[in-house]
């Protein structure tokens, strides 16, 4: 038995995988276990589990440990642009101090794991990382490759074709000129500064018109069937940008030059009412993006004569555009693994060990996403007896909460199918927790979409977000063309596509302004007790879709059973599945058997 460690570190979404005779067997980020959003540094625990989880007692029964960084990549180019540009030296200087971690990271297990003999450490170039994430883990045995992102080992665009075990690089983007870059300056000047604010834009689009596009065509220039930053507007190069990315939050500075404000208008302070020119923006800025994405996937099919793409990096998160990717060029088939930002290089270096280090076959296609922690009853009787004073765990009633067990899975199903009906919105954890930043049946909050006001209860009652943001529809994968004008399968809900005209008034709480949804679709075979709940729900309502959203309140994903009760009791959450067990408000929505 083969066992290899791989390893995104001392970069947001840090994350580790683990895989066993060259199959995904565990994968999960920090963020999980630190309880901080995108979470970047050594990721120590999430290490832990995965050794636990894949059977390997310690660092001495692994064969290789892969790590997602190469800091010596295109040495001179860096020392060139840094000299050329001193006012960006200090902050080049600053981020030595993370390279050089990287290239300690051997020490670093050694001192977090002692006594084990460290294995030889394989560096893979981050954008390496990104494509074999894709590829290796995809059913396909040739496809052009291609990823897109901010920076990563002074790369933001790598296009490939991948050939069974190879990867050939065809062509790539450096540092400065970055599409993630474009993004993230202008989601920084419509107020949004967090790190991974971009998705925030993506759901602002669908409420304006473009009418900003020729401004930003003039700062991100086709160049070819490539592009360029107009760097006058940007600070990156010329000065440099903050960023921090040791063993907490990622924080990136201002990316942008007060030149962009007087191409733009001023820029939006956080606190401030979005206005329709805010809208606006946001619509530009996806129209410009999809144009420069569609000329790279145009300019890749014309090189290589392939229909079958494999897409990974942070903007292959950019679920618009690859719901698009049909009608505006010629892919007919496409993966996008379900953690294909940053988290997703852990797997991509590993895969890269496996195949191309290694010369190992492949054997692995990623069906669905449930790689994450699992914890069983015991856990969630645990969770409940602490949770819920006097209970004990037992089932019962205790005070406005009550604790039951259906007889068995089907009438589980059934209840919760009668629960969201009725209009209850229902936490939902089973099983191993999902691998990367999607909700998709395991740790989800459910809700009925037939209901216009869904959306604002659910913002207002647990998730506290934007109103603007749209909620995602969870389908029978064999009722999707029913529903949605594109068919094509999406297990990850990664592609946004249009909702067909005549079926949108009958799911408004999951249609956006724009008639599209961001849908995941769902095979018996992958989850068959989400398939099972999602069925429950159409034979009484004739909708073959669910409301999923994320099971958090502006924190990362629950993880344990005492998370998501914790959640489920600071929110007005009507009913808390945990496993097989039930936990119910007073009053809440649904029916009561009377157990």
């Amino acid at each position: 038995m083969s066992w290899i460690l791989g390893i995104n570190a001392f970069h947001g979404d840090a994350a580790a995988v683990a895989l066993v005779d060259g199959a995904l067997r565990v994968g999960v980020e920090e963020e999980r276990f630190t309880r901080v959003k995108h979470w970047a540094g050594f990721p120590e625990k999430a290490i832990r589990h995965c050794l636990d989880e894949a059977g390997a007692g310690s660092l001495d029964d692994l064969d290789a440990i892969a790590v997602s960084r190469l800091p010596s990549a295109y040495l001179g180019r860096k020392a060139l642009l840094a000299l050329r540009n001193p006012r960006s030296l200090l902050r080049s200087l600053g981020r030595l101090g993370n390279l050089r971690q990287v290239d300690t990271l051997g020490e670093r297990l050694a001192r977090a794991f002692p006594g084990s003999r460290t294995p030889v450490v394989h560096a893979v170039e981050h954008h390496i990382a990104h494509i074999a994430s894709a590829f290796f883990c995809s059913p396909f045995e040739t496809a052009m490759c291609l990823t897109v992102d901010g920076f990563g080992d002074f790369v933001s665009t790598m296009l490939a074709v991948g050939k069974g075990t190879r990867i050939d690089v065809l062509e790539r983007v450096h540092f400065p000129h970055s599409l993630g870059l474009f993004y993230t300056a202008i989601t920084q000047h419509l107020g949004f500064p967090k790190y991974g604010d971009e998705f925030k834009v993506m759901g602002l689009a669908a409420y304006g018109e473009p009418r900003f596009a020729p401004q930003l065509r003039a700062i991100v220039p086709q160049v070819g069937h490539l592009f360029e930053l107009d760097l006058r507007f940007f600070r990156h190069l010329r000065e440099g940008v903050d960023m921090t990315w040791n063993d907490g939050e990622p924080r990136l500075g201002p990316v942008f030059d007060p030149a962009l404000e007087g191409l733009l208008g001023p820029a939006r302070r956080p606190d401030e009412e979005i206005g329709q020119a805010h809208k606006d923006l946001a619509a530009s800025v996806q129209l410009v993006y999809e144009e420069r994405f569609f000329a790279l996937v145009r300019a890749l099919q014309a090189r290589t004569g392939e229909t079958r793409l494999a897409l990974a990096g942070g903007c292959a998160m950019n679920s618009l555009a690859n719901g698009r990717l049909f009608e505006k060029t010629e892919v007919r088939e496409v993966f996008i693994q379900a953690a294909s930002g940053d988290a997703g290089t852990a797997l991509g270096a590993a895969l890269h060990t496996q195949h191309v280090t290694l010369n190992r076959p492949r054997s692995f296609v990623m069906e669905h996403c449930y790689w994450g922690p699992a914890y069983d009853a015991t856990d969630v009787t645990a969770a409940l007896a602490q949770g819920i004073p006097g209970s004990e765990g037992r089932d019962g009633d205790f005070g406005e909460l009550r604790i039951s067990t259906p007889r068995d899975a089907a009438e589980l199903m059934d209840d919760t199918a009668a629960a969201l009906a009725d209009g209850a919105i229902v936490g939902w954890y089973q099983g191993r927790a999902e691998w990367g930043p999607r909700a998709l049946g395991h740790r989800s909050i459910l809700a009925d979409p037939r209901r216009a006001d869904m959306r604002e209860i659910l913002n207002v009652k647990i998730k506290r977000r934007e109103p603007f943001r749209p909620f995602a529809p969870s389908i029978l994968a064999e009722r999707t063309a029913d529903w949605f004008t594109i068919a094509y399968p999406d297990p990850f809900m990664i592609k946004v596509y249009p909702i067909r005209p005549e079926k949108r008034a009958a799911i408004p709480a999951v249609t956006h302004a724009d008639g599209t949804g961001r849908l995941q679709t769902v095979t018996a075979a992958a989850d068959p007790l989400y398939h099972g709940l999602i069925t429950a729900f159409e034979r009484r309502t004739g909708v073959p879709i669910v409301l999923n959203t994320s099971f958090n309140e502006n924190e990362p994903i629950v993880n344990t059973p005492a998370e998501a009760l914790d959640c489920f009791l600071r929110t007005r959450m009507d009913r808390l599945v945990l496993g097989t067990r039930v936990v119910t408000r007073a009053g809440a929505a649904g029916p009561e058997r009377g157990r």
